[in-house]
């Protein structure tokens, strides 16, 4: 299994996807519990979930698991946010916070080390050429950092999740242009409702690539998964009706991203250095 697939477009707009991807080695597989095996922490069917929705759009999506390795985390293993719940870089829980690995199974640090080579780093590398080809073209990229999470995850977060979670590390990824078109149409998409910066700020895709005063620019996306799938829980099915209910809202925010991009292009031109 190779870690990455890139479907290479010819607009602005690139998609992340780093966690829909299912596959795990084999001798990681066997190490894993049953719990783990059900590798519920999966964002289900998001590659799904974007396909189609812009002409000429890029997407350069992870094969493997969160669990082999988490493609959003920082490779030093700094957290992304401190003092909070959250997952590592090779996770060693779910969710839950419950083990995913038998006893004495988890990986150390040789092996994390040799995961992020032979997985973590491929995909970046990929994602980095992309954006430099995007840029090259177009004088900018804006890069969609695409996710899913269960709307109720106790250990992760208080409460219910909004269905639209938008991320920029409080406007430091992207210009406020970007920002401000994709929270709008998130606030006014009649039925669903949203938030900008809460739990979700943007993680290490997001902050490491957003640098808009070099013309790459980044924005995250967290879905609530009850708004695409049939059921939180196995079998996490797919659920057309709601997809194509949400697809016609995630279609016009990336259709608004891709007209903002030659203003941007012309912006980072004439004033290098300015990030708005």
């Amino acid at each position: 299994m190779t870690p990455f697939e890139v479907t290479r477009g010819d607009g602005p707009v690139v998609l992340g996807v780093p966690h829909s991807g299912t596959f795990v080695p084999e001798d990681i597989w066997q190490r894993l519990t049953l719990l783990g095996q059900k590798l519920a922490d999966t964002d289900w069917h998001v590659d799904k979930l974007y396909t189609g929705l812009l002409p000429g759009v890029t997407m350069v999506r992870a094969n493997f698991h969160r669990y082999v390795i988490d493609a959003n985390r920082d490779p030093e293993g700094v957290s992304l946010y401190p003092g909070q719940n959250t997952t590592t870089l090779c996770p060693t829980t779910d969710f839950d916070g419950r083990p995913i690995y038998k006893e004495g199974e988890a990986p150390g640090d040789q092996e994390i080390e040799a995961r992020r080579l032979a997985w973590h780093a491929p995909y970046h590398s990929a994602l980095q050429s992309e954006l430099e080809r995007v840029r090259a073209r177009h004088g900018v990229a804006i890069l969609y950092d695409c996710h899913s999470i269960r709307s109720l995850v106790p250990y992760l977060f208080e409460g219910t999740l909004p269905d639209f979670n938008t991320g920029t590390n409080s406007g430091a990824t992207c210009a406020s242009q970007i920002e401000t078109a994709v929270f709008e149409r998130t606030q006014n998409a009649a039925g669903y409702t949203s938030v900008l910066n809460g739990r979700f700020k943007g993680g290490w895709t997001t902050r490491h690539y957003g640098k808009p005063d070099q013309g790459i620019h980044a924005i995250q996306m967290e879905l609530a998964q009850k708004t695409h799938l049939s059921s939180e829980d196995t079998p996490f099915d797919y659920d057309e009706g709601k997809a194509e209910r949400l697809r016609s809202h995630l279609g016009d925010i990336l259709e608004a991203l891709a007209a903002l991009a030659p203003a941007l292009a012309r912006k980072t031109k004439d004033h290098p250095g300015s990030a708005s």
